[in-house]
């Protein structure tokens, strides 16, 4: 098998995503992540003579690699600027510099306005001047992309000049995210087979949502290293997603080896989002909330099928577990195996009546999360067990600006139905009174109201439910609880009522 190298350039181009930045601590706790816990090849974690702050903070990552033998995994990006970058470097203690050239005659005519003579001169200077300060030097041909398409010859030339140098590594950056599947191989491919002693890593970008499948015809082209970032953080588009394009290595390219570890790739990603305050996608493959989630019951039913939806993807390969979603398409397989995860054992009339109820649920709200599931069994298994004498059958609430909130009744009381109107507070005042003005006309005493606490389920991560619990007192000083569940506020607080009515 062939091994692949992987530099990440989270702390580098990563960083350029538009409007974040990595403090020192995270810079260097992020360093410590991808070295020890991905067990990354090399990492790019910063660019020279930026600022202060990245000054301290390269600092502060070679110290820590120093003390660790990780200080030629450490790489940083440098500029053809008569040696004030690799000043700058000595004083941090890099040891791997990664020049940016120009990789397409395009870029140099426009923006250097040099000749490519020139240029080559100045690139090999630097090149000299690392060797001379214990530097290696790997090489960026930015734009290489567009210069494969349009300027091949001064590519090729390019590399024929640097082939004579001390460089380690030429990156081939798809620096505007123009390439195709077919276009990075051929490109590649044409590189691999004139150079065939060279180095080549591929960097993608994902302008077109290309960069993974780019970057693995980039590896079967012959490349010897590929670039990524953490959640596919960077510029545009961001950069080639470090979880998916290892996933796809390892299942798609059984003779190409990368050594990440990918039990750890959820967990980094989640970290990296919380410093960066960039969300994870929930759909994003491999690492999002949803990626690892059966929503349709059918699916569910498949899985205890001889696992008729699995794929490679497993969730344990990422140290995930599979979960199944609840809610309107939810189907008894659902909710048996969120029951099983639970660890409880119910009926299958039992399950039948969940499933109702959570289907009932979801057309609510978008969603029910497994959280909320023993809140949902409790209060259906215990309200099928209660011999309700007492029904509110209906109930018309109305909250208009500059208006007292009013409410118009139908409570079903023992086989006779009664209808009442109130005023209130709020929407439930105007309920509680109309409740009231009923009572007081059939001569019956309501519990006083002490205590009212409205919460979420723990844990739940979905407003699809709402516990509203009312503590009453009655005549004879007796407290008693009594709790509604529902995805609406109000309507939980007039369930907990009605409960309330039939315990009296």
């Amino acid at each position: 098998m062939k091994e692949i190298e992987v530099m990440d350039t989270t702390l580098r181009d990563g960083e350029q995503t538009s409007g974040m930045s990595f403090s020192e601590s995270e810079k260097l706790t992020i360093t410590k992540l991808l070295l020890k816990e991905l067990n990354v090849d090399r990492i790019e974690v910063a660019s020279a003579r930026v600022s202060a702050g990245e000054f301290n903070a390269v600092k502060s990552i070679i110290k820590w690699a120093n003390n660790n033998d990780f200080i030629n995994k450490i790489e940083v990006l440098s500029f053809i600027d008569k040696g004030v970058s690799i000043d700058w470097l000595k004083k941090c203690g890099v040891k791997v510099q990664n020049i940016l050239a120009k990789g397409s005659f395009n870029h140099l005519k426009h923006q250097l306005r040099k000749t490519k003579e020139n240029h080559f001169d100045d690139v090999q200077k630097i090149i000299e001047q690392g060797d001379k300060n214990n530097i290696s030097s790997n090489i960026y041909l930015e734009d290489w992309s567009n210069g494969m398409k349009n300027s091949i010859d001064y590519v090729f030339e390019f590399i024929q000049m640097l082939s004579k140098t001390s460089v380690r590594r030429i990156m081939l950056p798809d620096t505007l995210g123009i390439l195709n599947p077919q276009m990075t191989f051929s490109y590649i491919n044409d590189l691999c087979s004139e150079f065939p002693n060279l180095h080549f890593d591929f960097h993608g970008h994902n302008d077109y949502d290309l960069s993974v499948a780019n970057t693995l015809e980039a590896i079967k082209a012959g490349c010897n290293g590929i670039h990524s970032t953490i959640n596919g953080m960077g510029e545009r588009a961001g950069n080639t997603p470090l979880a998916s394009i290892i996933a796809a290595n390892n299942d798609f390219l059984k003779y190409y080896k990368i050594n990440i570890n990918e039990k750890n790739l959820y967990n980094v990603s989640k970290l990296v989002s919380t410093f960066s305050g960039f969300r994870i996608p929930p759909n994003k493959p491999i690492i999002g909330e949803n990626v690892f989630t059966q929503t349709a019951g059918i699916h569910a039913d498949g899985d205890t099928k001889n696992n008729l939806y699995y794929n490679e993807l497993l969730p344990e390969r990422f140290g995930r577990k599979r979960k199944y979603a609840l809610g309107k398409t939810s189907g008894k397989a659902n909710i048996r195996k969120n029951i099983e995860n639970l660890g409880l054992n119910l009926s299958d009339d039992e399950i039948k009546k969940v499933t109702i109820r959570v289907i009932e649920l979801g057309d609510k709200k978008e969603k029910v999360s497994a959280d909320d599931l023993p809140y949902i069994i409790s209060d259906v298994l215990k309200t099928d067990h209660q011999k309700k004498k007492i029904t509110i059958r209906s109930y018309y609430l109305k909250h208009k600006k500059n208006n007292k909130p009013t409410a118009k009744i139908e409570v079903d009381f023992h086989g006779t139905m009664y209808k009442e109107n109130g005023t209130g507070d709020g929407q439930f005042d105007a309920f509680m009174s109309a409740i009231k003005t009923l009572y007081k006309k059939i001569d019956l005493k309501l519990p006083l109201l002490i205590d009212y606490s409205v919460t979420i389920p723990p844990g739940s991560n979905s407003d699809a439910l709402c516990e509203t619990f009312i503590t009453w007192k009655k005549s004879d000083n007796k407290e008693f609880i009594t709790r509604g569940l529902d995805s609406d506020q109000t309507v939980s607080a007039i369930k907990a009522t009605e409960k309330m009515l039939n315990v009296i």
